[in-house]
């Protein structure tokens, strides 16, 4: 199982945009080929810019195939264009759950 962590880093003061695109445009079309997110998050302490989700897949192969599905909706480009001009900064990282965490694979 993999997590693909992303962090957007928000422009000042955009968060609630950010976020009211997102729920309105962009989650429709990633539930449809992604799933339901394991996580989503704003931040409370720190940069209180960012905006953290999280994602499940079974391995890197399943990440592969439903990621480039949702790149290959026609719907995905409009809805980035607007988004990117929200997002100073992008940030991924793919985890692996230790033996022991609490995570199990959906």
């Amino acid at each position: 199982m993999y997590i693909d962590h992303r962090t957007y880093t928000v422009k000042p003061g955009r968060v609630k945009d950010f976020l009211e695109h997102y729920e309105r445009h962009g989650l429709p079309i990633q539930r449809e080929h992604l799933g339901e997110p394991l996580g989503w998050y704003t931040t409370e302490v720190g940069n209180v810019n960012q905006v953290v989700h999280l994602w499940a897949y079974k391995d890197l192969e399943d990440r592969a195939k439903r990621r480039a599905a949702m790149m290959g909706d026609p719907r995905w480009p409009t809805y980035f264009a607007r988004v990117s001009e929200l997002i100073d900064l992008m940030e991924n990282k793919l985890l692996r759950p230790a033996s022991f965490a609490p995570v199990k694979p959906r």
